[in-house]
């Protein structure tokens, strides 16, 4: 989905390998809440990449401290290693900047790279951003299209529906010149209801990892262990409940998304998963196949008579994982059990 910002998470002992919004993170880092005054000379844009740098920078060891510390203010000396996360870069904003503009600032950090909105929108799979602008008119999807970079709309358009795709050509054929407060507010939608999305679907917490570890349970110790969780805090086991990616969740998939999955599985491993999956989700299945190929997967399905529920959740379980790793690559979108919003693992 989802595009993040890559990070370097490692030592950082070399100086010269550190671009200016990393040198001045380690800084800021080295000097700590006491000296947050410092951020208030920044503007907004200069704060988002000092910020993106600094959630980014990993371990920073402390001779690389001392040599900036050195470099940029005289007569000062590292005091040891700093560590850059997007929790210390959070904590950091909160000390001077109100609550609601740390969210959006953080928000913007985890999700796609780039200084401006049409900068970000070209780091986000075509697939994924496709999948959003379905939903918007087609002169919004002209103008979007119109402000990102030509093999990159070429891949959106391509990933549309055909018809829907060719309206949008036959806006930005026709488009005049877009005033600025009409570009201002699909750039605000874009923030607040895409980009936002993305960013905080990202952030993960200790219930997100837990579910992720349920989710590799086969069913009777997953059983076994939410059950157990139920008596003691039902509130955590709830919350582990609605953030688990199943088997059956896949339902949620839109027909491009279950296409894609269906050429990233082998067809062995599919009809063994399918052979103890609902009849619904079966046929969500065989109606994004060919004739052909639906008949095939029956026939091999039907040829292997009785299986081991072992070996059944063990298929399903390692679709699950390539939906994910799909997910993460942006490739797909995946509904998480809640329904409530779109999870990018």
């Amino acid at each position: 989905m989802a595009a993040r910002m890559a990070s370097k998470k490692g030592s950082v002992d070399d100086a010269k390998k550190l671009t200016g919004p990393e040198k001045a993170a380690v800084i800021l880092l080295a000097l700590g809440e006491e000296h947050t005054r410092l951020w208030q000379g920044l503007d907004d844009e200069e704060v988002k990449e000092i910020s993106q740098a600094m959630a980014g920078l990993g371990t920073v060891s402390a001779s690389v401290v001392e040599e900036l510390m050195v470099e940029f203010v005289s007569g000062m000396s590292g005091s040891g290693a700093v560590m850059g996360s997007f929790e210390q870069t959070q904590r950091l904003l909160a000390a001077f900047l109100p609550p609601e503009r740390v969210d959006g600032l953080m928000e913007e950090i985890r999700g796609p790279a780039g200084r401006t909105m049409w900068d970000k929108l070209g780091n986000v799979n075509e697939a994924v951003l496709a999948n959003y602008l379905k939903n918007e008119y087609p002169q919004t999807v002209a103008v979007v299209l119109s402000k990102v970079k030509p093999d990159h709309a070429a891949r959106v358009l391509t990933s549309l529906p055909e018809d829907f795709a060719l309206e949008c050509v036959q806006r930005m054929l026709r488009m005049e010149p877009v005033q600025r407060e009409i570009l201002d507010k699909i750039e605000q939608t874009l923030r607040t209801e895409f980009m936002s999305n993305l960013a905080r679907t990202s952030k993960r917490d200790s219930h997100e990892a837990m579910a992720d570890i349920f989710n590799s349970f086969d069913r009777q110790t997953e059983a076994r262990f939410i059950g157990a969780l139920e008596e003691r805090n039902r509130e955590s086991a709830e919350r582990i409940r609605a953030l688990m990616f199943v088997f059956e969740d896949l339902n949620k998939l839109d027909p491009g998304g279950v296409q894609t999955l269906l050429r990233s599985v082998e067809k062995d491993s599919l009809a063994l998963a399918l052979k103890g999956a609902s009849e619904a989700l079966r046929e969500m299945f065989f109606t994004n196949m060919s004739e052909r190929a639906s008949k095939i997967m029956r026939e091999d399905m039907e040829s292997m008579g009785p299986v081991r529920l072992k070996d059944v959740d063990t298929a399903q379980m390692a679709m699950v994982q390539v939906a994910k790793d799909l997910a993460a690559r942006g490739e797909i979108m995946l509904a998480g059990a809640s329904g409530d919003d779109e999870l990018i693992y």
